[in-house]
Formats: C-alpha cells, structure tokens, sequence
C-alpha cells in the first residue's frame, strides 16, 4: 500500500486509496510534476508563511523537532510538514501546531487528486500539494518543511524563498536515488540552497565543504557551517553554542542520544541565521527540553504490547535504518547505561538497507536478534540477521510479528534480572509498535 497509509476514517480513506490508484507506485525524483499540480491549485506554495527548509540524512525531523520548540516557547503559531508518519498519516501535516482533523486531510487530499488527472503525481508530491494548500489556507507565523528524499528535485524544493535553510548529518542512504558516494548525496541536499537565504549545516569532512560552498554559490546563498561560522559542544552537562551574535547556553536536549545536541545547535543555528521570525534567547533556551519526536530512542511505556514482559524491563524504541543512525544508536548504549546487561534486539529492515553498516555499533552490546518482517513491504528474511548472529556468537530466532517477538523476550527473562530490549531498524516497524502499544504520536 502507498507508503504504509491506511486510516480508520472512512473519508480519509477513500482519498487514500485514489492516491494509491492515481499515483505511478514509486518514488520517482523531479520537480515537474509537483509544479503541475500547484499550478492548477493557483500556487500555494507561493503563499505561505515564513519557511524553514530542513534536509539531511539523518537528524532533520528532529532538528524540525526543535525548530518547533522554540517557536512554539515564544508563543508562535507554526505549521510543520514532515514524513513519513508512523502511524496516522495525519502525522504528516500539522496545522498551527496541531495534527491535522480527519476532516481537512480529507478535503485537502480531495482537492489536490480532483486536479491531478493527467499529471503522473507520486504519493508524495500529492501529500506535499495538499500540506502547502493547508498551510497557505491557515495563518501562521512560520512553516517548518522537512525534505523527503534528497533535496534537489525533492518535491519541497519548489520552495522559492525560504526564510532559512538547514541540513543535519549526511550519510550514505537512498542510493538508487541519490548516488552511492558522500560527494553525490552531499550535491543533492545542497541543492535546496536559495538566494538570500542562509544555508546552515552540520560539522561535514573537509572534501565536502567546496561541494557545499559551490551549491551555495550557484544560489546566491551563504553557506555558514559548523566549526566555520558557528560551533556548539558540551560542558558540564550544558549545551553551549557560539556563533557571530554571541554564546547560548542551555539545557541538554530531552531527546536522548549525544547526536540531539548537534541537532538542537542546528536548529539554532538555522534561527539565529535568520530575520523573518525573530525569538528571544529564552525560547532557544527552553527548546531543548520542550522537543518530542517519537522513535528516536523513545522509551517506551508500559502498554498493551510490553504488558508480557516483567516489572522493570527497559524499552527504547528507534527507526533508524542505516550507517550514521547505528553509530548514534550504538554509542547510546554505553556500560553504564546497559548496567552490565547486554540488549534483546527486536529488528525488521526493509530490503534496501544495509544490515552490516547499521548493526555494526551494536557489535559486543545484543544478547540475541529477534527478526521481524516488515508487513507491506520488501524486508531483509531472518537469515539476513541470523548471519549477523553467528558472526557475533549469539543466538537469533524469526517470529511473525512484534507480539511475538515480546512473548519470546518475555519467556527468556522468567526469573532473571528485567531485561533491556530495543526496537528498530525501520521507520514502519516503529510505528506498528506504538501503535500495539497505544502510544500514538499526537
């Protein structure tokens, strides 16, 4: 099924399902399409409040995460488009703050697949038309916009005049599409740079800075990157960020993970950067701990799904699926962390990532692999992780879905110490145990 979107509202599905039918079944790169159907929609896009571009592999929803904090801390009224969602497609658009009703993502969807004939769209180009419709329908103070796939013929960047531009870490991913090199994946997300606004990014390896410096060029941008024209480190429990206008000191990020810092100070950095909203430094300040973006090393609560498991298991939750997203999962988990214990892996991945380059950091820390498939799309079969097992000298088992998978969990902790569990490898999956567990995201 397109994307993984189903919805328990029957108006919302029937568009769902004419999206599903209209739509080519794949995604496929290019900003001709999109510009078609914003035409006949008279150009929303052309409309909306001030825009924040984030792009990157890793990291740029919960970079939007903290964008929207501190906006929203300085009483801000901000719209935000991010993808995918993990469990309600409503996940994807928030109006002013608020995910959007069953009732307007019906009407939005109906409007754009009403004119779309002929036009070829994909999924996400449709998603994006409506998101902009909505968002152009609806005052605001600010737009945070989350690119899909890339950056250079993602269907946001028909974004003309952002207010900011931003891109968190880079990494190898979406190969089909972006290329198989740093350098090519680098040009791609760089594409989203404009004239007059700041393109701010991440700390990148020496290579990449001309490739970056030459986007921004061609755009007529200023490319200001980490450790050039702003910095941000940790001390003393403290985030401490610098740039031309002065030093920030704030909270450590709520979210957990050393890699949450960096994206906070991005999402400052992207701030501080621009003139369009203006926010006092109390808001970047309360921003870190007001951050929630859920499968990000998400403890999880004790709900349906983990009711079988004894009294004191801990639960993270993670939809992390390629190399830099198991470096930063991976070094999460230190020894005092894991308090001389080492993890059950619950994992499903889809078929197009690389399990070696995600499962490495987890090398010494997984007491057994439990494999899980990904329902409605292409995933890796168990024996994909079984060989990972043998590698590491440690058991692995396949079970047809999550309740499963705890049940076996369960049964391997009767009467020992709680155990310590994580979740992940897929975005999909992630959302299909919050879901058993009934804790959408809201």
């Amino acid at each position: 099924m397109a994307d993984h979107a189903v919805s328990d509202d029957p108006q919302v599905q029937a568009q769902l399902d004419r999206l599903w039918s209209l739509s080519p079944g794949a995604d496929v790169l290019g900003l001709e399409r999109i510009t078609r159907l914003l035409e006949r929609l008279g150009d929303p896009h052309r409309s909306l409040p001030p825009v924040f571009h984030v792009a990157g592999t890793n990291g740029k929803g919960s970079t939007c995460a903290f964008l929207r904090a501190a906006m929203e801390a300085d009483g801000k009224s901000v719209h935000v488009f991010t993808s995918p969602h993990l469990v309600r497609f409503n996940e994807r658009i928030r109006i002013t703050g608020q995910l959007i009703s069953d009732d307007q993502l019906a009407r939005y969807l109906e409007r754009v697949l009403d004119i779309a004939e002929g036009v070829n769209a994909s999924f996400f180009e449709v998603t994006t038309a409506a998101a902009f419709l909505a968002f152009a329908e609806h005052p605001a103070d600010a737009c945070i916009i989350e690119v899909g796939l890339g950056g250079r013929l993602d269907a946001t960047n028909v974004i003309s005049d952002p207010a900011v531009c931003g891109i968190a870490q880079l990494g190898i991913d979406h190969q089909a599409f972006l290329g198989d090199t740093l350098d090519k994946i680098a040009a791609e997300k760089a594409g989203i740079a404009k004239a007059g606004a700041a393109l701010v990014t991440q700390r990148y390896l020496e290579a990449l800075h001309p490739i970056m410096q030459e986007a921004a060029d061609r755009a007529g941008a200023l490319w200001i990157g980490q450790g050039e024209g702003w910095d941000a480190a940790v001390y003393r429990d403290r985030l401490h960020y610098r740039d031309d206008l002065g030093r920030l000191d704030t909270p450590l990020p709520r979210l957990a993970g050393a890699h949450q810092v960096q994206n906070a100070a991005l999402a400052f950095a992207m701030l501080r950067h621009q003139h369009a909203v203006p926010l006092p430094e109390a808001a970047l300040k309360a921003a870190p701990l007001w951050a929630h973006w859920p499968a990000r090393l998400q403890r999880l609560e004790q709900g349906p799904l983990l009711a079988p498991l004894p009294e004191g298991t801990t639960a993270w939750l993670d939809g992390g699926h390629n190399a830099g997203a198991g470096e930063a999962i991976g070094a999460y988990f230190t020894a005092d962390r894991l308090e001389g214990q080492k993890l059950h892996l619950i994992i499903g991945m889809l078929a197009n990532k690389e399990v070696d380059a995600f499962l490495a950091p987890f090398a010494g820390k997984i007491a057994h692999i439990h494999a899980l498939p990904v329902p409605g799309h292409d995933h890796h079969p168990p024996e994909r992780f079984a060989a990972v097992a043998v590698q590491w000298g440690i058991g692995c088992t396949a079970h047809a879905g999550p309740v499963e998978a705890i049940g076996a969990v369960a049964a391997a902790a009767a009467g020992d110490v709680p155990p310590k569990l994580l979740i992940g490898g897929s975005l999909y999956l992630a959302g299909e145990i919050l879901r058993l567990n009934e804790q959408l995201p809201d």
